[in-house]
């Protein structure tokens, strides 16, 4: 961009007082805002500089401009904006000076912001593909310095973007999790962002950084594509690697602390101010209520070992459910697990973000199970062992895909066998059942159908009869075999209980009630 591309800009309305005509052609290469009397430190060759001539005043004007113009001679300044709102007008011996030293210098209308001018110069480089097509220097140092002082993404992509009105962008993760946005964005959905980033309608760069898991890695997002050189984009993308990397590394302290409180929790007992202490060191609040959350994948990919990919895939999905502290880290026998202050919803985000979650790594079961509010930390034992049947349940209900349930949910006794582990329920089963689960006998079959139905139909024996298409009589002979074979009494409930539960248990499909299908039998 040259010093005549900005003069001939009719939206800032500068006015031209003196240059040369190869002055004009001079390039431009940034923007410093000055009211010192003596700038040269802070000019950079190339530069335009904005001054509101605060420094100058009638008495000594001639050599109070003479020292300031030699100085931005001496720095090799490309251009003088000096603004009239602080004067009226641009004095004399200002414009005296600039020729004598060979310095271009324009006015700018009071009614011109000095932002917009730093604006138009850095969105005019920006968007100059064909000739500049990485970050201008002093961006690229302004954010190298932010990465050191471990500013956060969002002010990241403020400054990365802060010259460029136009541009909106936004960093999501894999989920739709919105991470950072320009000022002004309008506010994106998860499932939105998910769709965004799979429709290919914008422009997507992958923020690559090995620190992460694939649930968390960070993708930077502009909707109008175009707008900005993708070298340009690839670069803001590696300076937020760097944020993501330098984040990653304080979680790895965090989840310590929160593997200290997972061994308080693991084990009944612990005393309360103990529990206590290790909340406030992961920055959770002292009293509850909260939540816990377990979580397994059962899985591994990408060089990740199981535990580091869950507790990727969990630091997302609580991320999603609220801006609280959450704390992540894993029980003495590996589980990942998270403890969240409880919200008016309670773990509903966690669980309707879960999906979407999953949905990052598709091939890759994601089960979950959360406990009910815990009061104080003197429950959190308590929620962490409902989760952790909760857990069991997901893995049961949904052994090849992903899902999370909530103990709240398990109201039912076919629900709540879902959690007990296969082995203790088939050994049930087979020990109340006996010889009706022989499939190698088809008058066994008979039995067990006729046993699922009896009960499913509440003790009828006319309904039974009706939906198996046989005679009464047929029907209490074949409850008379199978009281036999059981040593149970089915006029007693407790037995009617027993056989009920042992039915439930028989195989993981038998989450789903055999009432649903007896009852759905066509009658005759």
């Amino acid at each position: 961009m040259h010093v005549d591309h900005l003069l001939k800009d009719e939206s800032l309305g500068l006015r031209l007082l003196w240059a040369e005509e190869p002055q004009l052609t001079r390039e431009i290469s940034g923007v410093t805002a000055t009211d010192l009397e003596d700038p040269a430190r802070f000019v950079r060759p190339g530069e335009v500089v904005l001054s509101g001539l605060v420094w100058w005043t009638a008495e000594g004007g001639r050599d109070k401009a003479e020292r300031f113009v030699a100085a931005l001679r001496t720095a090799g300044a490309a251009v003088l904006l000096a603004g009239e709102e602080t004067h009226g007008s641009v004095p004399d011996d200002l414009i005296e000076a600039c020729a004598r030293h060979g310095v271009p210098l324009a006015a700018v209308p009071a009614h011109i912001m000095f932002r917009a001018i730093t604006d138009t110069v850095y969105f005019r480089q920006w968007g100059e593909l064909n000739r500049l097509h990485a970050l201008p220097e002093n961006v690229r140092v302004r954010l190298s310095r932010l990465v050191a002082q471990d500013a956060g993404p969002d002010v990241i992509v403020a400054s990365a973007f802060a010259h460029a009105d136009r541009a909106t962008a936004y960093v999501f993760t894999p989920a739709g999790r919105t991470v950072a946005a320009t000022e002004g964005a309008r506010p994106v959905l998860a499932r939105e962002a998910v769709a965004l980033l799979a429709d290919g309608a914008g422009i997507t760069v992958s923020v690559d950084s090995d620190a992460v898991s694939p649930y968390e890695r960070w993708h930077l997002y502009l909707p109008e594509p175009g707008g900005t050189p993708p070298r340009m984009l690839h670069e803001i993308a590696a300076i937020l690697a760097r944020c993501q990397e330098s984040r990653a590394r304080r979680r790895a302290a965090e989840h310590q602390a929160a593997d200290e409180l997972g061994t308080l929790l693991f084990a009944p007992g612990a005393e309360a101010a103990a529990v206590e202490g290790a909340l406030r060191t992961c920055g959770l609040p002292a009293q509850g209520p909260y939540r816990v959350i377990v979580a397994e994948t059962g899985s591994q990919r990408a060089g990740l070992a199981e535990g580091a990919l869950t507790e990727g895939a969990l630091t997302e999905a609580v991320a999603h459910a609220g801006p609280g502290r959450a704390s992540v880290g894993r029980l003495p026998d590996g589980t990942v697990f998270a403890v969240v202050p409880e919200t008016a919803d309670g773990a509903g985000g966690c669980a309707e973000f879960w999906p979407l979650v999953a949905g990052c790594e598709p091939s890759v079961p994601l089960h979950g199970g959360i406990g009910s509010a815990a009061d104080g930390p003197q429950d959190l034992n308590g929620a962490l062992s409902e989760a952790r049947y909760a857990l069991a349940s997901a893995r049961t209900t949904a052994p090849d895909s992903s899902s999370v349930v909530d103990s709240s949910s398990l109201t039912g006794l076919d629900t709540l066998l879902t959690g007990i582990p296969a082995e203790v329920r088939t050994a049930f089963s087979s020990t109340v059942l006996g010889p009706l689960l022989d499939t190698r006998n088809a008058s066994a079959a008979a039995l067990l159908k006729t046993l699922e139905t009896f009960l499913a139909h509440d003790g009828s024996w006319a309904r039974t009869a009706e939906v198996l298409h046989l005679h009464v009589n047929t029907v209490h002979y074949r409850i008379q075999r199978i009281e036999h074979f059981t040593g149970r009494d089915l006029s007693r409930l407790y037995d009617r209980l027993d056989l009920w539960a042992a039915l439930l248990c028989r195989t993981p499909s038998a989450t789903s009630d055999p009432r649903a299908r007896s009852s759905t039998s066509p009658a005759r």
